[in-house]
């Protein structure tokens, strides 16, 4: 599902883990050019960084409900800047109701640093 979406292409994402019974996905997005913030930075651009929380999450919840899912809203806090590194997504779902469903997603760099924190809300009609 993953890779139908030419957008998720670009993001570059892969899937780590998926594990239905502890409702985790873990995906990894590479950095590359298109990502920085300004030209050589080598700084995650924040609109990006958004793009990979709002897609982990998705995925995550619906592993659940057995299908792609609309967003209804998500947000992200920033907590330091994304330099030189991949990004890891780790989205732990907190619900997966018959109407919404809703993950938290924390983002880390390669060496474990927290760099953002999110929660999207999805709907499951």
């Amino acid at each position: 599902m993953l890779d139908v979406s030419p957008f998720n292409l670009f993001l570059g994402l892969e899937v780590i883990k998926a594990d239905p019974e502890t409702q985790e996905v873990t995906m990894r997005s590479p950095m590359r050019p298109e990502f920085e913030r300004r030209p050589g930075s080598k700084q995650w651009h924040g609109g990006v960084i958004a793009s990979v929380i709002d897609t982990v999450g998705d995925f995550a919840v619906g592993m659940m409900v057995g299908r792609g899912l609309p967003t209804v809203n998500f947000r992200v806090d920033y907590l330091k800047p994304a330099v030189d590194t991949a990004l890891i997504a780790v989205s732990r779902v907190r619900r997966a109701g018959k109407s919404v469903g809703v993950a938290d997603v924390d983002v880390f760099d390669e060496k474990g640093a927290l760099l953002a924190i999110g929660r999207g809300t999805y709907s499951t009609l």
